[in-house]
Formats: structure tokens, sequence, C-alpha cells
């Protein structure tokens, strides 16, 4: 998301700490991690593309030979390939995301390796792609990494950053829903409000609520994404260049979420994962923010949902995750040598239980 440094290292970002973001402490493009990049995992164009605590990630998968994976966001196939190269010719792993271009990088991955299957499909919808593959209740780990993908931030066409001004989309799949600005040119300000200020625990929901709305009344579509920061800047007080980070970021991380209803998605597919894997099989979670944290360790533990949920959002019922796993005791957070080389992932909590045998 920030302009390229030397080296042109790609990095997976959090959706909840920095999409959007600019951190004004940080180089641009840091390298993510402090061993070396593996072989082949790339972004678009020539540069690595390696994810957070990639390292991490793959020990709580636990993949062996003639195992059964499920990458629930493949992204760039930064852990897929990790997974790949641990189980041998008989293993298998179910690839899925919906940013069309992931899949495009995930086909090509599979064109010359039968082992890997990919589905074109949101992670809300995993119960019904391991069903659909004869394979629910005989997966070994499901993987769901939520952060975002510098590819992503770095196309400015797709809407995600205001570091580069474009149209202001933020959909994960182009082709499919309603935009960002499409929603900003139809919300009421009571809408837009709430949702900046439960999904984007933003203080100063309102006030942005209303410079939205008082915009779009003097004939002046919110429709690109330096345009909609600037409005943000200008509602927020105390929030200017001088700002570590940069104001617009909790609103550029809510409406996102919004738009591709994130936390929806993400209890739907909690919610699967009982169902699809086999007795002592882990379910690994990586998140960026804490309402996504929040939602994963409570259902690991058994609650099924944090407290007070925000409105609208689907409900993961308790009873759907109640003794049904066994948490690790602690979470994971990337080493002060990956937070070092890639301040980036600072916010990354990485969870992970065992399904009851």
């Amino acid at each position: 998301m920030m302009p390229e440094a030397a080296g042109c290292a790609r990095v997976r970002v959090g959706r909840g700490s920095v999409a959007g973001s600019v951190d004004r402490q940080a180089p641009p493009h840091p390298g993510d991690g402090s061993g070396p990049v593996p072989q082949g995992v790339l972004g678009d164009g020539a540069c690595d593309h390696v994810p957070v605590m990639l390292d991490e990630v793959v020990d709580a998968v636990a993949p062996r030979p003639g195992g059964r994976y499920v990458d629930c966001t493949f992204g760039r196939g930064g852990h897929t390939r990790a997974v790949l190269d641990r189980i041998g010719p008989a293993g298998r792993v179910l690839a899925m995301d919906r940013d069309p271009q992931a899949v495009a990088a995930a086909r090509e991955l599979a064109r010359p390796d039968s082992r890997i299957s990919v589905h074109h499909a949101r992670f809300g919808e995993v119960g019904d792609v391991v069903g659909a593959a004869g394979l629910a209740g005989r997966v070994d780990a499901v993987l769901m990494d939520l952060g975002v993908s510098s590819p992503q931030l770095d196309q400015p066409e797709r809407g995600f950053s205001f570091l580069h001004d474009g149209p202001l989309d933020m959909r994960m799949d182009p082709g499919a829903g309603i935009s960002a600005a499409e929603w900003l040119a139809s919300a009421s300000e009571q809408e837009i409000g709430r949702v900046l200020r439960e999904l984007g625990e933003e203080r100063a929901a309102r006030r942005i609520a209303r410079a939205v709305v008082a915009e779009r009344n003097r004939g002046i579509p919110v429709a690109t994404t330096r345009r909609l920061a600037a409005i943000v800047a200008g509602a927020v007080r105390g929030g200017g260049v001088r700002a570590r980070v940069h104001p617009a970021t909790r609103t550029f991380q809510a409406i996102r979420a919004h738009v591709n209803e994130e936390l929806g998605e993400l209890r739907r597919g909690l919610a699967a994962t009982p169902d699809l894997l086999v007795p002592g099989g882990r379910l690994v979670v990586l998140s960026f923010h804490s309402l996504e944290d929040r939602i994963v360790k409570r259902f690991m533990r058994g609650d099924g949902v944090a407290s007070a949920p925000p409105r609208r959002l689907p409900v993961v019922e308790a009873s759907r995750s109640a003794g049904a796993f066994i948490p690790f005791k602690s979470a994971r957070r990337p080493s002060e040598s990956e937070v070092a080389a890639n301040p980036r992932a600072r916010s990354a909590v990485l969870r992970v239980a065992e399904r009851s045998r």
C-alpha cells in the first residue's frame, strides 16, 4: 500500500490495522518476516509476496504427507505453496478466494499440480465448497488469513487505498455487490455513522457521516479514494498530516468491511468448520483487527459470538461451537524481528484450535 522501495518486497497486509492507512514511522513496502522468501511466492509482477507470520501459520496447520487442507483465502498462495511442499504426492489442498485475480493466480499454480483444487468463493461458503468436493469431515486443517494482500492495495482501480487515487470500489470481487461509492451515494447519514462506529470503531463517526452527506448534497459525488480521504481528514479534529496514522484509516476499514460483509463472512465460515474437520483437525485463523479476533477467540472457546455483536450481522449460534474445539492456550503474535522488518505485521494475531475428538 505504500510506494515501493528498492527490492520491491510485497507483503500480506492486515485488514484492520493498515488497509488504507499511512504509518508515518514505517518505511515504504518493508519486507515481511525474518527468514528467506520461499521460492515461487510471487505477487503480480516480479515482486515477492510473503504472508505475515508464514512460518508460524504453517507450523499451526501442521501439514503432513497425505493430509487434506483448506485455504479459505488463497491470496497469492504463500500458505498454500508452503503446505504443498509438505504433503507429498497424496496430499490435497482446496484453495478458495473471492478475488478473481487471486483465483487466476491459484489456477496458474494448479495447472501443473493436480493436488490443488481452486474455487472462486467467499470463505463464508467454505462449508458448501468442501461438502461439494466430498471432503466434509475429512479435512486436517482449515486456514483463514483475514489480511488484505498488497497486490489488492497496489492497484488504484481496486479502490482499497487512498495512497493511490482511484475509483472508490473496495470490493474483494469487483463483479459482485455494490461498490463503496455506490453505497455512499445512497446510504443515510445515520447508516454511514453506524457503519463507521461499529465496524471501524471510529470516534468521529457522526462528524464524518455528516461531512460525507453534506458533500453529496452539494452535488459532488464521493467517488474516488482521495476525495473520501480528504473529506474525512477535514471532519476529524486533530487528524492532520502530522498524525502517525492517517485519519481516514478507520473509515476505509469500516466501509470495506461493510461492502464485503467481512464479519458476516467470518461468522459463517467459522460456523461451518466443526463439520469439516477430522477429530484433532485444526482451525487456524490469522486476524488483524480486534473485532475479528474477538469473534474468533470466543468461537474457539465455545461462546459462539462476541458479546454485543454489531447489529444486522448474522450470528454464529453458541451451539455450533460449544465443545467443538479445544483452543490452544494463547494466541501467537509476530516476532520482534518481523515487526521491525514489516511494521504492518504488528497487529497480527494467530489463533489455533483443535477439533474435539
